[in-house]
Protein backbone atom coordinates (compact mmCIF):
# COMPACT_ATOMS: atom_id res chain seq x y z
CA UNK A 1 0.00 0.00 0.00
CA UNK A 2 1.87 3.15 -1.17
CA UNK A 3 1.30 6.04 1.65
CA UNK A 4 1.55 9.28 0.64
CA UNK A 5 -1.12 11.73 1.93
CA UNK A 6 -3.63 13.29 -0.05
CA UNK A 7 -4.21 17.12 2.12
CA UNK A 8 -7.15 19.20 1.82
CA UNK A 9 -5.88 21.30 -0.94
CA UNK A 10 -5.64 17.81 -3.19
CA UNK A 11 -2.26 17.73 -3.37
CA UNK A 12 -0.57 14.38 -1.93
CA UNK A 13 2.51 14.79 -0.03
CA UNK A 14 5.24 12.48 1.87
CA UNK A 15 3.54 12.25 5.24
CA UNK A 16 6.12 12.95 7.76
CA UNK A 17 5.31 17.00 7.05
CA UNK A 18 1.56 16.28 7.65
CA UNK A 19 -0.96 19.16 7.79
CA UNK A 20 1.40 21.77 9.90
CA UNK A 21 1.51 24.46 7.53
CA UNK A 22 5.60 25.49 8.04
CA UNK A 23 6.20 21.86 7.18
CA UNK A 24 4.31 21.65 4.00
CA UNK A 25 5.71 24.70 2.66
CA UNK A 26 9.28 23.12 3.32
CA UNK A 27 8.28 19.88 2.14
CA UNK A 28 7.04 21.86 -1.31
CA UNK A 29 9.58 24.42 -1.42
CA UNK A 30 12.68 23.03 -0.35
CA UNK A 31 13.55 19.33 0.55
CA UNK A 32 15.25 17.44 -2.59
CA UNK A 33 15.20 20.66 -4.21
CA UNK A 34 18.77 21.27 -5.27
CA UNK A 35 20.87 23.99 -3.59
CA UNK A 36 24.35 24.93 -5.10
CA UNK A 37 25.09 27.69 -2.97
CA UNK A 38 28.20 26.82 -0.76
CA UNK A 39 26.73 29.42 1.90
CA UNK A 40 23.25 27.89 1.74
CA UNK A 41 24.67 24.36 1.98
CA UNK A 42 26.80 25.36 4.86
CA UNK A 43 23.84 26.63 6.71
CA UNK A 44 21.45 23.56 6.03
CA UNK A 45 24.53 21.07 7.26
CA UNK A 46 25.07 23.35 10.60
CA UNK A 47 20.95 23.38 10.96
CA UNK A 48 20.68 19.41 10.36
CA UNK A 49 23.45 19.32 13.30
CA UNK A 50 21.81 20.92 15.52
CA UNK A 51 18.34 18.88 14.80
CA UNK A 52 20.59 15.93 16.01
CA UNK A 53 18.20 14.51 18.59
CA UNK A 54 15.28 17.02 18.14
CA UNK A 55 12.49 16.84 15.72
CA UNK A 56 13.70 18.72 12.45
CA UNK A 57 10.19 21.12 12.95
CA UNK A 58 11.90 22.16 15.79
CA UNK A 59 14.64 23.71 14.22
CA UNK A 60 12.68 24.93 11.08
CA UNK A 61 10.50 26.97 13.61
CA UNK A 62 13.66 28.48 15.18
CA UNK A 63 15.36 29.04 11.63
CA UNK A 64 15.18 32.41 11.79
CA UNK A 65 16.29 32.62 15.02
CA UNK A 66 19.53 30.52 14.25
CA UNK A 67 20.30 33.12 10.91
CA UNK A 68 19.91 36.11 12.90
CA UNK A 69 21.96 34.25 15.81
CA UNK A 70 24.79 32.92 13.53
CA UNK A 71 25.32 36.19 11.89
CA UNK A 72 23.46 34.53 8.44
CA UNK A 73 25.97 31.75 8.87
CA UNK A 74 28.42 33.45 7.01
CA UNK A 75 31.29 31.33 8.17
CA UNK A 76 33.77 34.57 8.00
CA UNK A 77 32.06 36.10 10.65
CA UNK A 78 30.87 32.55 13.19
CA UNK A 79 34.79 31.59 12.65
CA UNK A 80 35.45 34.90 15.01
CA UNK A 81 33.09 33.79 17.80
CA UNK A 82 34.95 34.24 21.24
CA UNK A 83 33.57 33.13 24.94
CA UNK A 84 31.38 36.24 25.37
CA UNK A 85 29.53 35.40 21.56
CA UNK A 86 29.59 31.40 23.07
CA UNK A 87 27.76 32.65 26.15
CA UNK A 88 25.36 35.27 24.36
CA UNK A 89 24.20 31.66 22.19
CA UNK A 90 23.72 29.94 25.13
CA UNK A 91 21.39 33.04 26.87
CA UNK A 92 19.34 32.84 23.38
CA UNK A 93 15.78 30.83 23.90
CA UNK A 94 15.62 31.25 20.23
CA UNK A 95 17.59 28.96 19.58
CA UNK A 96 19.03 25.54 20.70
CA UNK A 97 21.53 26.40 23.67
CA UNK A 98 23.56 23.11 23.30
CA UNK A 99 27.71 23.86 23.98
CA UNK A 100 28.86 21.31 21.62
CA UNK A 101 26.88 22.39 18.70
CA UNK A 102 27.43 26.29 19.05
CA UNK A 103 31.35 25.42 19.38
CA UNK A 104 30.84 22.54 16.73
CA UNK A 105 29.46 25.19 14.33
CA UNK A 106 32.52 27.63 15.39
CA UNK A 107 34.73 24.82 14.08
CA UNK A 108 32.88 23.61 10.77
CA UNK A 109 33.61 27.40 9.99
CA UNK A 110 37.18 27.23 10.07
CA UNK A 111 37.02 24.18 8.28
CA UNK A 112 34.68 25.57 5.62
CA UNK A 113 37.44 28.79 5.17
CA UNK A 114 40.49 26.27 5.29
CA UNK A 115 38.62 23.93 2.43
CA UNK A 116 38.36 27.39 0.57
CA UNK A 117 42.19 28.64 1.25
CA UNK A 118 42.60 25.17 -0.40
CA UNK A 119 40.73 26.02 -3.34
CA UNK A 120 38.36 23.23 -2.74
CA UNK A 121 34.35 24.87 -3.35
CA UNK A 122 32.24 23.67 -0.66
CA UNK A 123 29.24 22.98 -2.80
CA UNK A 124 31.52 20.94 -5.12
CA UNK A 125 32.91 19.14 -2.24
CA UNK A 126 29.61 18.18 -1.15
CA UNK A 127 27.88 17.79 -4.37
CA UNK A 128 30.89 15.18 -5.46
CA UNK A 129 29.21 12.74 -3.29
CA UNK A 130 26.56 11.97 -5.65
CA UNK A 131 28.44 12.43 -9.27
CA UNK A 132 27.22 16.25 -9.18
CA UNK A 133 23.50 15.03 -10.12
CA UNK A 134 20.68 14.40 -7.46
CA UNK A 135 20.25 11.16 -6.85
CA UNK A 136 16.35 10.35 -7.39
CA UNK A 137 15.27 7.64 -5.31
CA UNK A 138 11.64 6.89 -5.45
CA UNK A 139 10.27 4.89 -2.48
CA UNK A 140 6.79 3.54 -2.06
CA UNK A 141 6.57 3.56 1.71
CA UNK A 142 8.50 5.88 4.01
CA UNK A 143 10.15 2.63 5.59
CA UNK A 144 11.77 2.50 2.12
CA UNK A 145 13.91 5.67 2.78
CA UNK A 146 17.39 4.96 4.64
CA UNK A 147 18.55 6.62 7.65
CA UNK A 148 22.03 6.73 6.29
CA UNK A 149 23.22 5.06 3.13
CA UNK A 150 27.31 4.22 2.05
CA UNK A 151 27.43 7.53 0.26
CA UNK A 152 26.46 9.60 3.58
CA UNK A 153 29.13 7.16 5.18
CA UNK A 154 31.75 8.78 2.91
CA UNK A 155 30.68 12.56 2.93
CA UNK A 156 30.81 11.98 6.57
CA UNK A 157 34.01 10.57 6.76
CA UNK A 158 35.41 13.38 4.54
CA UNK A 159 33.36 15.99 6.22
CA UNK A 160 35.23 14.89 9.73
CA UNK A 161 38.67 14.20 8.34
CA UNK A 162 38.50 18.32 6.92
CA UNK A 163 37.65 18.96 10.44
CA UNK A 164 33.52 19.63 10.78
CA UNK A 165 31.70 18.87 13.52
CA UNK A 166 27.90 16.78 14.05
CA UNK A 167 28.47 15.39 10.88
CA UNK A 168 27.36 11.95 11.49
CA UNK A 169 26.39 9.57 8.31
CA UNK A 170 22.86 9.93 9.61
CA UNK A 171 23.07 13.61 9.84
CA UNK A 172 24.90 14.23 6.82
CA UNK A 173 21.88 12.03 4.74
CA UNK A 174 19.42 14.18 6.46
CA UNK A 175 21.16 17.40 4.92
CA UNK A 176 21.47 15.44 1.90
CA UNK A 177 18.07 15.27 1.48
CA UNK A 178 18.03 19.38 2.71
CA UNK A 179 19.72 20.15 -0.13
CA UNK A 180 18.79 18.35 -3.10
CA UNK A 181 21.68 15.74 -3.50
CA UNK A 182 19.25 12.89 -2.53
CA UNK A 183 15.45 13.09 -3.81
CA UNK A 184 13.67 10.77 -1.87
CA UNK A 185 9.84 11.89 -2.14
CA UNK A 186 7.54 9.05 -2.16
CA UNK A 187 6.56 7.90 -5.62
CA UNK A 188 2.75 8.97 -5.18
CA UNK A 189 4.06 12.31 -4.02
CA UNK A 190 3.27 15.59 -6.17
CA UNK A 191 6.63 16.85 -5.66
CA UNK A 192 8.16 13.36 -6.95
CA UNK A 193 10.08 14.16 -10.71
CA UNK A 194 10.46 11.28 -12.96
CA UNK A 195 13.87 9.50 -11.78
Amino acid sequence: MREAFRHPDGLCRCPWCGTDPVYMAYHDEEWGVPERDSRALFEKLLLDGFQAGLAWITILRKRDNFRRAFDGFEPEVIVRYGPEKVAALMADAGIVRNRAKIEGAILSARAYLELREKGVDFSAFLWESVGGETFVRRPLVPSDIPGETAESRLLSKRLKAAGFKFCGPTIVYAAMQACGLVDDHLVDCHRARPG
